[in-house]
């Protein structure tokens, strides 16, 4: 067996037997992600160096984030960064089909935004398993999203400093969508992780560097879907705004945490280099429910 499939096989029994990828009793306590999907992309990909200019300047290479973990000297060409893709269940997005209404306001099912709460802790799991897999084998291993210098940026826009999407793309899991999710081969309505390693694993090449490669709208301009999916008006021919999107977000928090009380876990993030518990702990997802690419490439089954 190669080390790709030993560390995929590792992962997928995490999935399978960790309580933290499971749903609270409520809400039927099943798995909360199906089967995980891995890819790899290589330390001195070029694109790293591109994502300074289209995230943003402050954003880390692998190398950098390396670097600043304090791991041992090594050159980028040894480093392999692996991206984990966490799709949810099919029950999970069955019920977000049908979202809440509360005083004309409309809300994310409830089974979604405990799922998406509990996936925090199941995620930042994931990585710390992966790290002591690599090191039970002799080599090292850091997560961009553990590190005290990870961060999200928040200022004229929101973006952070290792983008899980990005390196995604990076590792050839996926591309861009109108609504700002990463399209992978089970779909966009997905969580994302990343782990840094100097293991000699093999890379995954990208099928194309087209960021929006597995959008409808992009490559056929005939789907709009996720537009008319928003209840926030955040997504437009023009893309997604993140203000709008995210003031959009508050409000759904402020009327969820009421209706799901204790269930809920808190978790604490780092903004502007400033760590703050984030008492909002649940999202939207109205724009990857119920359209073309939820649970698939939809540009590859037409194709």
């Amino acid at each position: 067996m190669n080390l790709n499939n030993e560390l995929l096989n590792f992962i997928e029994k995490i999935y399978e037997i960790s309580d933290l990828n499971r749903l609270p009793k409520q809400f039927g306590g099943g798995r909360i992600f199906s089967s995980p999907v891995i890819g790899i992309a290589a330390g001195d990909d070029y694109i790293f160096q591109k994502f300074k200019e289209v995230v943003g300047v402050e954003h880390y290479t692998p190398l950098e984030m390396w670097n600043a973990n304090n791991k041992p000297s090594v050159s980028e060409d040894k480093l392999r960064t692996v991206s984990i893709v966490f799709p949810f269940t099919n029950e999970i997005r069955e019920a977000s089909l049908n979202p809440i209404i509360f005083h004309n306001f409309k809300l994310p099912a409830e089974i979604y935004s405990v799922a998406r709460n509990y996936a925090n802790y199941f995620k930042k799991y994931v990585m710390e398993q992966c790290i002591e897999f690599f090191e039970r084998l002799g080599f090292q291993a850091t997560a961009g999203m553990l590190s005290k210098d990870y961060t999200v940026i928040a200022r004229d826009r929101f973006y952070s400093n290792w983008s899980e999407r990005h390196i995604a793309f990076a590792a050839g899991l996926g591309s861009f969508s109108l609504h700002e999710g990463l399209i992978t081969e089970v779909g966009c309505n997905i969580r994302l992780a990343s782990v840094i390693t100097d293991a000699p694993l093999m890379i995954n090449p990208r099928k194309s560097d087209d960021p929006y490669a597995n959008c409808l709208y992009y490559s056929k301009r005939t789907c709009k879907e996720c537009i008319e999916k928003c209840p926030a008006n955040a997504i437009s021919e023009s893309g997604h705004d993140k203000m709008i999107c995210n003031d959009y977000r508050f409000k759904v928090a402020r009327r969820m945490i009421p209706r799901l009380g204790n269930i809920l876990k808190p978790f604490s993030r780092r903004i502007n280099w400033e760590d703050r518990e984030d008492t909002f702990p649940v999202g939207c997802g109205f724009c990857q429910f119920g359209v073309p690419c939820m649970d698939k490439n939809p540009v590859k089954e037409r194709n």
